[in-house]
């Protein structure tokens, strides 16, 4: 599950670092032509702002939910495993008493 929700998460990552990257800036960043010859001018002006600013912000929603569930699964994860070498542990304890001594005779 860690390793799904992982995968997701840096899918999510570089869709949003390219959408960012595409995102009209003060100095007009890499949307001026380049974005107008990727989607053949469809995406141009105040249509490409929009549904870039849209996309984003899902894609940052999406973001945060993995990181919390990521979180979840590990917090779980590292509980079990605490556990786990608790009963080791005890079980160690346990089989470590000592031994009443024999008399050498």
């Amino acid at each position: 599950m860690f390793s799904i929700l992982l995968v997701c998460l840096i899918v999510v990552s570089v869709f949003m670092t390219g959408l960012i990257l595409l995102q009209k800036s003060e100095g007009s960043g890499m949307s001026g032509s380049s974005a107008a010859s990727m989607f053949g001018g469809a995406l141009t002006g105040a249509a490409a702002g929009n549904f870039l600013t849209k996309a984003t912000a899902w894609l940052a929603t999406i973001f945060f939910v993995l990181c919390a569930a990521l979180a979840l699964v590990a917090s779980k994860s590292d509980m079990a495993t605490r556990q786990s070498d608790l009963r080791q542990e005890i079980i160690m304890q346990e089989n470590a008493a000592p031994t009443p001594a024999v008399p050498e005779n």
